[in-house]
């Protein structure tokens, strides 16, 4: 269903593929940003990208699950970080692929910005996902 490619004249990337094919007529669900909010509206963590990274992939998993899908079904992402420094993209790319959500390995793209929409927001990560066929959403 997911054909997941690395192109062999490229420099192998780190946890991820070069692309994801999918076959027409399959499902597809397009996620918004899922974000370090908790069901309160309260950014968690603070000042702590680890934390949110991992807030964003728990919220990231109920989008899916709202949809009938999951972290193997993504197909590819979008991870933004406000922050300039390698170091700390590297620590947030850390919890990506311990969640795994790059398991696949999926299309990827992270990248560091000035500033997301929540005051204090660290991490978003968008995603488009398959929807297994059978399922509803």
């Amino acid at each position: 269903m997911i054909q997941r490619i690395t192109a062999p004249a490229l420099f192998p990337p780190p946890g991820y593929s070069h692309a994801s094919v999918v076959e027409a007529g399959t499902k597809l669900a397009f996620l918004a940003g899922a974000v370090p909010l908790d069901a309160d509206g309260t950014v968690v963590g603070p000042g702590d990208p680890v934390r949110q990274a991992e807030q964003v992939i728990a919220n990231l998993v109920e989008q899916l699950g709202a949809v009938g899908s999951d972290l193997a079904h993504v197909v590819a992402t979008d991870v933004y970080v406000a922050s300039g420094e390698p170091a700390v993209l590297s620590q947030v790319w850390e919890v990506v692929e311990a969640s795994g959500l790059s398991a696949g390995p999926h299309a990827s793209t992270l990248v560091g910005v000035a500033c997301l929409g929540y005051r204090g927001q660290l991490v978003e990560i968008t995603a488009t996902a398959v929807v297994p066929e059978g399922v509803g959403g």
